[in-house]
């Protein structure tokens, strides 16, 4: 990458893109990227909100180019911008949303019936956020640990009573939890697997949180619903991936998962939601959902 000339109005996003291009390698299997998925020129950061003061500075413009892996179909840009300085200070708080308050509700209720959850579980959630979704567990009388790596967002959280790391997950963070004895029963991903750059550190990480019987439940943008109906609003600089139920399919399984279940949903303009256990746990059957998708 040419050191800030994607900083610069009008720079040549295309030639910046190309250049680029020629030595990537997919994120998940490593394979050469040579296909354009789609290539949506150079753009500005979707959260990158202005103060008054900065009206007059020139707006940082990156370009949004997605490529196709021809080797395990996974749709992703480059990581052009560093996961940092998009969510170190998150402007996003999910509680404002009272329709994903009710989601979160109803997923919580179902949880807890459906995987036996009591006092002597522990929900472990992944960007957890504001606490939006932990925060009904904790009613259920179920343990609960957030983890996000937005200060600000994890200071209502905490506010809220909902203990949370303020730190990007990964494997190290995994190992070093299960160390001291931090394991999860259910572990939660709402939203946050399309936005991780290693895609390989961060599902290895949840492959040791997770507990021998235990279950992890990760929501996210489906890409068949972008492509059918042309959804080129969800495309932009923090989702560095962008899922297909074969592709996750393949990434969890790499990684000692096995998805035994999945749920088409209406959120974000159609999610899939799935369900996974250890490769060696026969705890929970394969649903017949996931032969159907």
């Amino acid at each position: 990458m040419v050191p800030g000339l994607s900083r610069l109005p009008g720079a040549p996003a295309r030639w910046l893109t190309y250049l680029m291009a020629a030595n990537s390698r997919c994120r998940f299997c490593r394979a050469p990227l040579a296909h354009t998925f789609l290539d949506l020129g150079a753009q500005p950061l979707a959260n990158r909100y202005l103060e008054h003061a900065q009206l007059t500075e020139a707006e940082p413009f990156y370009p949004l180019h997605l490529f196709v892996c021809d080797r395990c179909l996974l749709v992703q840009i480059e990581e052009i911008v560093s996961p940092a300085a998009l969510f170190a200070d998150y402007p996003y708080f999910s509680s404002y949303s009272e329709s994903w308050l009710a989601h979160a509700r109803v997923f919580a209720e179902m949880a807890v019936e459906r995987f036996h959850l009591d006092a002597t579980a522990r929900v472990v959630e992944v960007a957890s956020n504001d606490g939006y979704l932990l925060q009904y567990f904790r009613d259920r009388g179920v343990p609960v640990l957030g983890i996000d790596p937005a200060a600000n967002v994890a200071q209502a959280a905490t506010a809220r009573g909902i203990p949370t790391l303020v730190r990007f997950f990964g494997t190290r963070m995994a190992q070093e939890m299960t160390e001291e004895g931090t394991g999860a029963d259910l572990l939660i991903g709402n939203n946050v697997l399309a936005h991780v750059p290693d895609l390989n550190d961060f599902v290895g990480g949840l492959k040791v949180l997770l507990k021998p019987q235990g279950v992890i439940s990760l929501e996210f943008p489906h890409l068949m619903r972008l492509m059918a109906q042309t959804q080129f609003d969800t495309i932009y600089h923090e989702h560095f991936s962008y899922f297909s139920f074969r592709t996750v399919t393949e990434v969890f399984r790499a990684h000692g998962l096995h998805i035994f279940d999945v749920e088409e949903l209406p959120t974000h303009g159609g999610s899939l939601r799935i369900y996974a256990q250890h490769l060696e746990s026969d705890r929970h059957a394969m649903s017949g959902r996931v032969s159907e998708l």
